[in-house]
């Protein structure tokens, strides 16, 4: 039976790269894991080639790239303050094993997974409430005292993982729950191997790690801990949904006989309500004005497809006009306001794309919210009256 021994650590704290330097001085391990996957392991050791815009656009899952920035983003601040670079102690562990000739593992899930299945569990409320909370974090985290080796104390991290579990339950089971499963299926793994093991992992980790090596037949099957999240594909159906209701309603409108005014006042407030706020929620991204008249242009038309999305009109747009540059992606990361990252085009991009998307969505909302009272007629007497007329014309040709 291996002899494992745990290293809590906060990311941004020199008194966790003393620890970690101590544990493997004293302990002497076969192997030493630490909380990285192989791109963390590469970013952290090497020189990454950076993504293309095109890539990053490809991709489309602009809110969960978001909040990984951001997240970086606020972590770099932390480590600011500290003066100590995020990630520290993961390398400090790295050097000193490679300094005694002591094996490196790497133990915790690609961070692509973490990310798709952390965004993938949350539901719109929990995803509002998330970027919401990010986007106050960013105001609120500069000019804060923070005692950073408070965050190994395990009664202040147990506080704050039930205070995240409040906020979002099905996120911190994927950021949490299913990582601590994943560590332990890995430091166990290193157990079959070597006969001392040191695993270095987060604070937060800690905890539930140690209870799944007390008791691995607790662990979930590591299959299901790495597959993709299915579920129902809900923008998709709200998307088809928006397509079918409209068309249903401009039917309903102009079988009523209210008039061909009103059926054009109804079409035109359409592509008015999604293009105004579309092109509004650009320039509020900080988009160049043919960025939020593409907006504008194509909203429409993407609010009735649930295949395409106005932002990546605007997105493309925005790329032509302030062409992103070679080492964007290292300034977003190392910015010190959001103000800052906000002028980076690489950031701005991304940006764009989402919050074209969040402005075209609730153009489509508050279409059907507003559309009566704006058109001045009554819904019962249209609705009414416009399928009964249409049920008619079709008996007629039959």
């Amino acid at each position: 039976m291996a002899e494992i021994r745990l290293v809590g650590t906060a990311h941004v704290s020199q008194k966790s790269i003393d620890e970690v330097r101590s544990a493997i001085e004293e302990f002497q391990p076969d192997i030493v894991g630490v909380e990285l996957d192989r791109g963390r392991y590469i970013a952290l050791t090497q020189e990454v080639a950076e993504p293309s815009v095109t890539d990053i656009l490809k991709g489309g899952n602009f809110g969960q790239l978001l909040v990984q920035w951001v997240l970086t983003f606020i972590q770099q601040r932390i480590g600011a303050e500290t003066g100590v670079k995020p990630g520290s102690e993961m390398l400090a562990a790295i050097e000193e094993a490679q300094a005694h000739q002591i094996s490196v593992g790497l133990i915790d899930r690609d961070i692509r997974i973490t990310l798709a299945r952390f965004w993938g569990k949350m539901g719109i409320w929990e995803k509002t409430k998330l970027i919401g909370a990010l986007l106050y974090s960013l105001v609120g985290v500069e000019g804060q005292e923070l005692d950073v080796d408070e965050l190994t104390n395990q009664d202040v991290v147990s506080a704050a993982m039930e205070e995240f579990r409040k906020f979002s339950p099905k996120g911190a089971q994927a950021l949490i729950d299913e990582r601590d499963a994943y560590l332990a299926h890995q430091i166990l793994m290193l157990g079959t191997q070597y006969e001392r093991v040191l695993a270095v992992v987060g604070a937060g980790h800690i905890q539930g790690v140690q209870r799944y090596l007390d008791a691995p037949e607790t662990l979930p099957p590591l299959q299901s801990l790495t597959g993709e999240v299915k579920g129902l594909p809900w923008a998709k159906i709200f998307g088809a949904g928006v397509t079918v209701l409209f068309l249903l309603l401009i039917a309903a409108i102009a079988f009523s006989g209210v008039g061909l005014d009103v059926l054009l006042a109804a079409l035109v407030y359409w592509v008015l309500i999604n293009g105004i706020l579309s092109a509004a929620f650009t320039l509020l991204a900080g988009g160049h004005p043919l960025s939020a008249a593409t907006a504008f242009a194509v909203s429409w038309m993407t609010s009735l497809n649930p295949l395409l999305a106005a932002g990546w009109f605007a997105a493309y747009v925005e790329a032509k006009m302030r062409k992103p540059a070679i080492g964007d992606l290292k300034r977003i990361i190392v910015a010190e306001t959001f103000s800052e990252m906000r002028r980076i085009p690489l950031f701005r991009v991304v940006l764009v794309a989402a919050l074209a998307n969040v402005g075209s969505t609730l153009g489509t909302v508050a279409y059907f919210l507003f559309i009566f009272p704006f058109l001045g007629v009554d819904p019962t007497v249209v609705v009414t009256d416009g399928f009964t007329n249409m049920l008619q014309m079709i008996q007629d040709l039959f």
